[in-house]
């Protein structure tokens, strides 16, 4: 059985949880009296991806699904839940 790529989709691993963690903490950076400088807010970043799922998808069908996901509120609960965790550890530990 062969595999096609439809319609010349450029096939590329993605972790769609780092797209939606990135947006949804710089939303939440205007609120947060915090230091922003880059260091701490990518440790911010990378401790929330690292305590949430991943969610890979190779094709543009496969991110939609994910995108969709995103529209339900637990999932939008539980990502706010573990950046709020994130911004209280590396805000009491910075390392910039």
């Amino acid at each position: 059985m062969e595999n096609k790529v439809l319609d010349n989709e450029q096939l590329e691993i993605k972790n769609h949880m780092e797209t939606v963690v990135t947006q949804m903490f710089e939303n939440m950076l205007k609120r947060l009296d915090i230091c922003k400088c880059e260091m701490c807010r990518k440790d911010i970043i990378a401790y929330a991806l690292n305590h949430l799922p991943p969610r890979y998808a190779v094709t543009q069908k496969g991110e939609l699904y994910y995108r969709l996901a995103e529209f339900t509120q637990q999932f939008e609960i539980d990502v706010q839940v573990i950046l709020a965790e994130a911004v209280q550890v590396i805000s009491q530990n910075p390392r910039h």
